[in-house]
């Protein structure tokens, strides 16, 4: 795996140790009123759930601060309406050909770009060029989604920390090599924000906001849409459900985060139970007890996930996919695989 053992994190004071940046700062260094603006870019396929995530609390903080703290303007890239995954279409302001200009002349403007399905089909060389030259000129760029399949495809992502959906996870590791993809919820490096999508938009948002106008707006946009609370950047996409905040939590997830950065090469579950700080037999009862499952079997359920999502996002040959999975045999991982999905995975690459 190229993910590294620990997750970036999303700092409002920047990412890197030696940067300072803040979430505002990041977003065009507005003046005390001046609002700051978003440049929404929709792909066909994106999320209204995560789009939604993002701008219902940014308008929120509009509304319960009386101010204008954001503006946004959602464009696609024909100026056509775009359909979401659910099949919604949404209606947009304008072509992004008639915002590239703006973007790189007016420091007030950030780009925020939302992905889905079938991401890898939706880059151009005029795109690649465009974000690249977004970089260069420092212009704030936040990724959501599988949108940083786009930043890796363009070339902007060589040395900086991401992070990307856990399902495109595997097959942005594979397909570009040396990327440091975090199992994150969000992830800033220097000018560029990735975010993993899905509620975890709402996450950001609530950073950005706390930022800009502070933690007592936040507590508002909370109530407001009946929030209990906002999650850090840098927790894991990957925990289990009712783990999380869980006390149990702190003891499992690190041993599943250890399994899930050694999937390539698979661990013995004595060492992974080592470091965890746990005994193999109080690994084994905390499995069974909260997961109801055994370690070896959810170990090897998490390089069967991986498998998938690499015949499913790759065109690697079924016998690389077992490697980059740990499997000693391609006759081995076809049986695991058939075994867990019902199906081989040669017929699943078909479908």
């Amino acid at each position: 795996m190229n993910a590294p053992d620990k997750p970036a994190t999303f700092k409002v004071g920047g990412c890197r140790p030696e940067a300072n940046l803040t979430v505002g700062g990041l977003a065009s260094h507005p003046g005390e009123h001046e609002p700051l603006s978003f440049i929404v870019l929709l792909f066909p396929g994106f999320s209204q759930l995560c789009l939604s995530s993002l701008i219902d609390p940014l308008r929120l903080a509009n509304s319960l601060s009386n101010r204008t703290l954001f503006r946004w303007q959602v464009v696609s890239v024909d100026g056509r309406s775009v359909e979401s995954a659910s099949g919604i279409s949404v209606e947009v302001a304008g072509s992004f050909d008639e915002c590239q200009k703006s973007l790189l002349l007016e420091r007030r403007r950030t780009l925020m770009i939302f992905a889905g399905e079938g991401v890898k089909h939706h880059n151009t060389d005029n795109l690649r060029a465009f974000l690249r030259r977004c970089v260069r000129s420092r212009v704030p760029i936040y990724a959501f989604g599988t949108a940083t399949w786009l930043l890796a495809d363009a070339g902007v992502l060589s040395e900086v920390r991401c992070t990307v959906h856990w399902d495109t996870k595997a097959a942005l590791s594979e397909t570009f090599n040396g990327l440091a993809v975090d199992d994150a919820l969000f992830v800033r490096d220097g000018h560029i924000v990735t975010c993993a999508g899905g509620l975890s938009a709402f996450d950001l948002a609530m950073v950005i906001v706390e930022e800009r106008s502070g933690a007592e707006l936040v507590r508002n946009i909370c109530q407001h849409v009946i929030a209990d609370r906002s999650r850090d950047g840098a927790s894991f996409q990957s925990a289990p459900p009712g783990l999380r905040y869980a006390n149990t939590g702190k003891k499992l997830l690190p041993i599943i985060h250890i399994m899930e950065t050694h999937v390539d090469e698979p661990m013995p579950l004595e060492e992974v139970a080592r470091r965890g700080s746990l005994s193999r037999r109080q690994m084994e009862r905390l499995f069974v007890q909260h997961l109801s499952t055994t370690p070896r079997r959810y170990y090897l359920s998490l390089r069967l996930l991986k498998a998938r999502q690499l015949i499913e996002l790759t065109a690697m040959p079924v016998v690389e996919v077992a490697v980059a999975c740990g499997f000693i045999s391609s006759s081995q991982f076809s049986k695991c695989f058939r075994d867990h999905f019902k199906l081989p995975p040669s017929r699943l690459r078909k479908m």
